[in-house]
């Protein structure tokens, strides 16, 4: 009898089949597994935007107003130009200023004043008093002087006779080194396009700082800064250095503080990757969320009448016959896509997140003031 040489032709083609099909189910699991795996791995860096948006803006938000005087801060009214705010590149005119405004409020709502992603975009600007310079800028007096703000701090023993400028122009102000010495460095050094609140008696004001001098421990405020603030006093007397006097040339007792001025909102320059970018006065806006293509945000109102109900609650301006300083709380929604298509289905990823942020200092304001 003649012996078996090998596999005869459909037994090999039985054992290829086999190993075909284990492959195939192999590299379908492997292709899961990394689908799976880039699924999770975008979500996870959405849901990481968002968040580190909903921080930053949550901090920023619950300082506004924060060291502000109830009202907000006034700036040159009579007919002169509106005062610059920052605001997204190409933003409408009703984005780039505060017009009609003669002070500038802890919040100014920009309702639909962003560009359009997915939809309208809004834009938010807050104020609030320094926080982080208090050592190196104390102490803060009561007396004929003009000091940087600091409440921790306790009065010297000795006057302190800081110089404003006695043209009433506000071109600079000038402190006592017995009582201040500006910093060179550090974060309590003043910089050009630091804000500067002047407050005394007679009200409250504010400039943008030009130069700053350490040697003769002086501050500049010179016409044509990127607000529009300074060089306004000799025309514009309501809300300028000029209101702050007593007298020609004097002045009360006068306090400086270093206020921020923060504007939030959606850049879209490049449509691929939407961004949510964080300005800090007229300093280059830096992006503190990648990918949000959604910023809207609503505000919830202190009234004394309890009939005001919803017309209170979750509006995106002030309602008929209120102001912004009525804010208690904002409502605060991000949208956000994955940075990129899933390259199973080809689309993106999209979630969103809201919460409902307090206004410390102008809830302080309104139901203790």
């Amino acid at each position: 009898m003649r012996q078996n040489a090998g596999f005869s032709l459909l037994e090999m083609l039985v054992a290829v089949a086999i190993t075909v099909i284990i492959v195939v189910v192999a590299l379908d699991a492997l292709t899961q597994a990394q689908h799976a795996s880039e699924g999770v791995s975008l979500m996870s860096d959405m849901v990481e935007n968002l968040r580190a948006g909903m921080d930053n803006m949550s901090q920023d938000l619950v300082l506004a107003g924060s060291g502000i005087p109830t009202g907000g801060i006034s700036i040159p009214t009579g007919g002169g130009p509106a005062i610059n705010r920052p605001s997204p590149v190409g933003a409408p005119p009703a984005a780039q200023t505060f017009a009609g405004l003669t002070a500038i409020p802890a919040v100014d709502p920009g309702w639909t004043l962003g560009p359009a992603i997915q939809g309208p975009s809004d834009m938010v600007t807050v104020i609030y008093a320094d926080s982080l310079t208090y050592g190196p800028l104390a102490p803060q007096v009561s007396l004929d002087a003009n000091a940087i703000n600091d409440p921790a701090a306790v009065a010297p023993s000795q006057a302190c006779n800081g110089t404003i400028d006695p043209s009433g122009n506000g071109a600079f102000v000038k402190f006592d080194t017995n009582c201040i010495t500006l910093p060179a460095v550090g974060n309590g050094a003043i910089a050009p396009g630091d804000l500067i609140m002047f407050t005394n008696a007679q009200g409250n004001t504010i400039e943008c700082v030009t130069t700053v001098n350490t040697g003769t421990n002086t501050l500049d405020f010179a016409a044509g800064d990127p607000y529009g603030l300074n060089g306004t006093a000799g025309t514009y007397g309501s809300g300028t250095m000029k209101q702050l006097e007593s007298g020609p040339g004097v002045y009360p007792p006068t306090f400086a503080t270093r206020i921020w001025m923060v504007t939030y909102y959606l850049d879209n320059t490049n449509p691929a990757g939407p961004r949510l970018m964080r300005q800090v006065n007229f300093n280059p806006a830096k992006p503190i969320a990648e990918s949000i293509e959604g910023l809207q945000i609503a505000y919830n109102f202190v009234n004394g009448n309890p009939l005001c109900g919803a017309a209170c609650t979750n509006q995106p301006v002030p309602p008929a016959g209120m102001s912004a300083n009525q804010m208690m709380s904002a409502n605060l929604f991000l949208a956000a896509r994955s940075e990129r298509p899933f390259s199973w289905t080809k689309k993106y990823f999209r979630n969103n997140l809201s919460s409902q942020i307090s206004l410390r200092g102008l809830a302080f304001h309104n139901n203790y003031n």
